[in-house]
């Protein structure tokens, strides 16, 4: 296989472990802590909204349905950790899949936090980082923890997909 073409499977396989591990985690915290998971049915809605030309929901819950809202939510959840494996793969290389090592899964994990802290929850009508929810700061580690456990799914995926796919290189 071409570097290319493993670069895509790479980052497709590390992606959706990574975000599977994610996933885990976050049932793990439902069932032990009783804390709830991100309503992807919602994410999907704010999706749909967007091609209407609606960035910004105060909130979210309050918008027009959208059919098919968890399938598109649930499906952009994992199309977008497979194109943070792919940032991941982009700036250290598809060598550091072939021989994975938690700091760059890590770094890339917390670097990740931007996204839901400047463009999801702003959307969904939590605000810039969680600033309207009523505690901000709880939803703003929330969002750490969650994002921090993609981290080491992206490394745990890179671990066990080396596994799968014998080094290229």
């Amino acid at each position: 296989m071409n570097e290319g073409m493993e670069f895509v499977v790479r980052a497709a396989l590390i992606g959706i472990g990574a975000t599977l591990v994610m996933d885990v985690w976050a049932a793990i915290q439902r069932l032990l802590l009783g804390i709830q998971p991100l309503n992807y049915a919602m994410v999907g809605r704010w999706m749909g909204h967007l091609t209407k030309g609606r960035f910004v929901h105060d909130p979210i819950g309050k918008a027009a349905p959208i059919p098919g809202e968890a399938i598109l939510g649930w499906s952009a959840h994992y199309a977008i950790g497979i194109v943070f494996a792919a940032l991941l793969l982009g700036v250290w290389g598809v060598d550091w899949a072939r021989n994975p090592t938690l700091l760059p899964a890590l770094i890339t994990g917390l670097a990740t936090v931007a996204a839901p802290f400047f463009i999801l929850q702003p959307g969904l009508g939590a605000g810039i980082a969680a600033s309207k929810t009523p505690q901000p700061n709880v939803a703003r580690l929330r969002s750490l923890v969650a994002h921090t456990s993609f981290g080491v799914g992206l490394y745990l995926a890179a671990l066990l997909f080396t596994l799968l796919m014998p080094s290229q290189g």
